[in-house]
């Protein structure tokens, strides 16, 4: 296949975004097959949790990203940083939902994104247990694959006021002190609330199913992929501050369908 990068050194962003959810969809397969199956379990230095499956996929995905951009640099959970001086850099977490994965729960995926000269250009949640994913490019809008393998456009929902939202966070336990008692008010304010969903409630929000999330304690390979889906269809993606993600943002990422919900949101988030 011919190379997607251009003469002037950027990618096709089309032709890359088909080489990421390919090999997305492959090292998401390659995850599967060690999903309820008996594995050892470590605990990391920040106590979460990681297998030979998350280790075993992230080298995946580095060999065959290092073979077809060998001038690009990877950003990955399990094997950490190389080549963070390219302008385009690739974000890799082989599975987002760990804590999913070893309890047998399906709601964990692999998220696949790259950045170009600092900016989420595309974005790739892979939900292999389900057969599902979403491809966001912030050009081109964001596709969501079902289980048959037909594709439509996503578009977040039309969603205005926290009393009708469809609201997620991971768990209320991330949250401490003042902060619990705001996200738990949001949790109290809105249409439904609920937890759990990892990277799949992001997609679920691109969809138009979900309509504001909530998450802190986040890395860049959390967050990175999920930029250009949620804006490819429509949604507003920020950190606390109402800022852009980038590499160099904290934990703290609020989402919403529209911006009126975003900033009511925000403003009970940071009153």
């Amino acid at each position: 296949m011919e190379s997607p990068i251009s003469a002037t050194g950027r990618v096709s962003l089309t032709e890359t975004a088909e080489f990421a959810a390919a090999l997305a969809r492959r090292a998401g397969g390659h995850a599967l097959r060690s999903f309820r199956e008996p594995m050892d379990v470590e605990v990391k230095g920040d106590e979460s949790p990681v297998t030979i499956a998350d280790r075993e996929v992230e080298k995946l995905m580095r060999d065959a990203i290092r073979e077809r951009f060998p001038g690009h640099g990877i950003f990955g959970e399990e094997y950490g940083q190389a080549g963070m001086d390219a302008d385009c850099i690739w974000v890799v977490d082989p599975i987002d939902g760990t804590r999913s994965f070893i309890t047998g729960w399906p709601i964990w995926g692999t998220l696949l994104a790259l950045t170009c000269s600092g900016r989420s250009e595309i974005g790739v949640i892979e939900m292999p247990a389900l057969s599902e994913r979403w491809i966001g490019t912030r050009a081109q809008g964001t596709l969501f694959e079902a289980r048959d393998g037909t594709r439509q456009s996503a578009r977040v929902s039309g969603c205005t006021q926290l009393s009708h939202a469809r609201f997620y966070t991971t768990s209320l336990l991330f949250f401490e002190g003042r902060t619990r008692e705001r996200v738990e008010a949001i949790a109290q304010a809105v249409h439904t609330p609920r937890f759990g969903g990892d990277c799949y409630i992001y997609g679920l929000l691109a969809s138009g199913h979900v309509d504001l999330i909530i998450e802190n304690r986040l890395q860049p390979y959390d967050f990175m992929a999920t930029i250009p889906v949620v804006e490819g269809a429509g949604g507003v993606i920020t950190d606390w501050a109402g800022q852009p993600l980038d590499m160099g943002s904290g934990g703290e990422v609020i989402v919403a369908s529209t911006p009126e919900l975003h900033a009511r949101a925000l403003d009970m988030l940071c009153a």
